[in-house]
């Protein structure tokens, strides 16, 4: 018999933010907008615990679960920050990122012929999680309502085989974040449902008007209530790989037997280094978010002064302008960006095909970056339209 692999693996395609960031490697001067990874430097005393933790050999096994010290800090944290409590013991799991914890709730909860429903655009990851176990991807329209999601719309697709709803806000790619009244009707139709709840708020902490507002303080969810975070976006922290997973203690019990076959544990210098991100620098987050805001309103600013719609984020570090009146799809329409302008985006088809009309700018970026982008961007769309912008 011929070799064949896993077929949900052959499926599996580059995601399109990818595709046009491995490009610069052939555009060198090109100002590049497509990660959405903050441009700060890792606190200094967060890097210092973890040196210090190698310099200790402390360089092995944790628990598998994690560090109780990481675990206890991240009850403290949530609960002091957003209101509500979780069980070290049996309710948090630290995870090689957030993207892990994803992986890892996914495979315990998922099996062949179930449904998820995600609300889209939405960054892709997500579905090639999903369909790794076998089941199948349900996208809520958002694209016509300012990309929040309708709680009707959502009544809608619930059916029997629906296993579980993701939500992720702030969101990727649009930097939306839900208003309590929405987030209360939501509520309203998911607690009469009996399906699980999973939680992307890796965001949470880049939420620049009011507080940030999390699922998990719905107490009639928290039965079947999954919360994914982490401390690569609120404390520039990517490459340590840091992730939280937190729920109800009967089903925990089973994501750590998933987690631990996967990874057996998450980085131990990282976990020290987690520790003290918690517990010394949980303003971190605010002295970031100032600078974002700035670059958020002037990025904002120069898109509507080209003519572009766009809804003003309120979290997160993207912007997800229309393009659609150009008429050109958006994968074509950054390839020439790209080629003719040397300005990388992400098209918004990237963010499944809810996001055609659009295009991703991520502006975790330099000021002196994010202008000298502009300003290409500006001179490409003049090219498309024939006539100037006129003065700003």
């Amino acid at each position: 018999m011929a070799l064949s692999i896993n077929q949900q693996a052959e499926k599996l395609v580059v995601p399109g933010i990818r595709q046009f960031s491995n490009q610069l490697v052939d555009y060198p001067e090109a100002v590049n907008l497509t990660i959405g990874q903050p441009d700060f430097p890792t606190p200094e005393s967060v890097k210092r615990a973890g040196v210090k933790a190698i310099e200790s050999n402390q360089t092995g096994y944790s628990h598998n679960a994690g560090l109780l010290e990481l675990r206890q800090a991240a009850s403290r944290f949530f609960l002091d920050t957003y209101g509500f409590r979780y069980d070290p013991e049996t309710e948090i799991v630290i995870t090689n990122g957030a993207s892990e914890a994803l992986d890892s709730v996914f495979r315990t909860i998922l099996s062949d012929g179930d449904e998820v429903i995600l609300t889209a655009p939405i960054y892709t990851a997500y579905e090639s999680n999903i369909e790794l176990c076998g089941a199948k991807v349900v996208y809520l329209d958002t694209s016509d309502t300012d990309f929040l999601p309708s709680p009707e719309r959502l009544e809608n697709m619930i059916t029997p085989r629906t296993k579980a709803v993701l939500l992720n806000y702030p969101s990727n790619p649009t930097g939306v974040t839900i208003p309590p009244q929405l987030m209360d009707q939501l509520v309203e139709v998911l607690e009469k449902h009996d399906i699980f709840i999973v939680s992307d708020e890796i965001y949470s902490e880049n939420t620049f008007a009011g507080q940030h507002m999390s699922f998990a303080a719905y107490h009639q969810l928290r039965d079947r209530f999954f919360l994914v975070h982490g401390l690569s976006k609120s404390h520039s922290m990517t490459g340590w790989r840091i992730g939280f997973l937190l729920g109800p203690a009967q089903w925990m019990k089973h994501v750590l037997k998933v987690h631990l076959y996967n990874s057996i544990c998450a980085s131990l210098p990282s976990q020290y280094a987690g520790i003290e991100a918690l517990d010394n620098c949980r303003d971190v987050p605010a002295a970031m978010n100032k600078e974002y805001i700035r670059r958020r309103d002037f990025v904002y600013r120069r898109l509507t002064e080209m003519g572009l719609d766009a809804v003003k984020p309120n979290g997160a570090f993207y912007i997800f302008p229309s393009i659609e009146k150009f008429g050109i799809p958006s994968f074509e329409f950054c390839t020439r960006l790209l080629k003719e302008a040397g300005v990388a985006a992400v098209p918004g088809s990237a963010f499944t095909d809810y996001g055609e009309g659009f295009i991703r700018i991520s502006y975790a970026y330099s000021m002196d970056i994010l202008e000298e982008g502009m300003n290409r961007l500006e001179k490409f769309i003049e090219s498309l339209s024939g006539s100037p912008m006129g003065n700003r």
